[in-house]
């Protein structure tokens, strides 16, 4: 089969779907070529938030911020429930040290915008009864909101689909092929997609994608761990994080007392409540390849972890657990836009676990630099030139 198409966008998952939709809305022809089932990789074995507080101030927080006021409307936009809830997050506090470190940290972000303070005791334990009660305080944002993804991506597709969108699923791409101004995609199946622009949002594979071309996208699988419980009434009024979460990705060295092993895997605490009443318990960050087997010793820590925060879950039935993997950059930032000395080529990718949170600010405007719509100088630093010394091998 060979289609002529404005754009072909490489990854069906919730990245490559955003940006489908917004293309589709500017006029443009589309096609995705996903090399499973859509949103079989990450997107389908992630949590569900929404969270601002954990990130840098910077144009981390600025497009989280900008993300989130898309999701308000996203819902009646596309005609369909996609499970958006704005419950709030807290950010709980075990000592001193993580008190001033957390104090720095809100106080850069109260700078930038985000609605989000430090809140005593009291106030803790009124908003989260169950937590263990040596801990000292807690951040709070209202801001903090969570969408599931399953329910984002098939509305999605539900509505590229309708705009006229072609998905070709279990379509590996095996062949990318600059002719003149224009570029010929070939993927398993006998399928070529001819188009004047490519996007790559493949996550994790990402990297892969870009060894068609030569070219060297330093996108790893990042390997996260989470525990599902049984559907339970909820424990707190908001999703809980802890200062170690935040140390974990952005100040590691208040880790100190941590075990070997939990360095190792990375170990952080998230609990969240999904809209059915099942909490998400997690998670690690592990540099395991693409091993998406889950580990009995991890998902131990993990619970463990949880039980020593939150007691409760001692009486909550765990029932099933899962792995993904986010798609990690060196330096922890996406790569969002064109690629130089190949006109035409776009990389969406390597949101490691910001992908849910960010789709909708990077598809947009993935979307309109290719349309050439717009301006978006703030968004060189996120170039995949910035790590100019491999972008292309051989």
């Amino acid at each position: 089969m060979n289609l002529k198409k404005d754009v072909c966008v490489i990854g069906g998952g919730v990245m490559g779907l955003a940006t489908a939709y917004y293309l589709l809305k500017a006029g443009k022809s589309v096609a995705i070529l996903e090399k499973a089932e859509v949103g079989g990789g990450a997107s389908s074995s992630c949590d569900d938030m929404i969270l601002l507080q954990s990130k840098k101030p910077g144009i981390a927080l600025t497009l989280a911020m900008e993300s989130l006021e898309i999701y308000r409307g996203l819902s009646d936009e596309l005609g369909a429930d996609i499970g958006f809830y704005s419950h709030g997050g807290m950010i709980i506090i075990e000592d001193d040290i993580q008190l001033r470190v957390m104090e720095d940290f809100v106080r850069k972000q109260v700078s930038c915008g985000l609605d989000v303070e430090i809140v005593d005791r009291n106030t803790l334990f009124k908003k989260q009864p169950h937590v263990a009660r040596y801990m000292i305080a807690s951040t709070y944002s209202k801001s903090d909101s969570q969408v599931n993804p399953l329910m984002l991506m098939r509305a999605l597709l539900h509505n590229g689909l309708k705009m006229g969108m072609d998905v070709f699923r279990n379509t590996p791409v095996l062949e990318i092929a600059q002719q003149g101004d224009h570029w010929k995609v070939k993927g398993q199946n006998d399928v070529e997609i001819e188009c004047d622009n490519i996007v790559i949002a493949a996550g994790a594979w990402s990297a892969q994608v870009g060894g068609l071309l030569g070219l060297n996208i330093p996108i790893v699988p990042i390997k996260g761990q989470l525990a599902v419980t049984e559907q339970i009434a909820p424990i707190g009024e908001t999703n809980c994080w802890t200062a170690a979460y935040i140390a974990s990705k952005h100040d590691p060295s208040i880790l100190s007392d941590r075990s070997d092993y939990d360095k190792k895997i990375g170990l952080g605490f998230s609990f969240t409540r999904a809209g059915e009443g099942n909490y998400l318990i997690g998670s690690t960050r592990e540099n395991a390849g693409f091993d998406k087997t889950t580990n009995f010793k991890a998902l131990s820590r993990i619970l463990e972890q949880a039980r020593g925060y939150f007691p409760i879950i001692d009486n909550v039935n765990i029932i099933r657990t899962m792995a993904g993997f986010r798609p990690g950059t060196k330096d922890g930032s996406p790569i969002i836009g064109a690629v130089d000395g190949f006109p035409g080529l776009f990389i969406a990718a390597g949101h490691e676990g910001d992908g849910v949170a960010l789709s909708p600010i990077t598809g947009k405007t993935v979307a309109e630099m290719i349309c050439g719509a717009g301006e978006h100088k703030r968004f060189e630093e996120l170039n995949l030139r910035r790590f100019s010394a491999s972008v292309v091998e051989g």
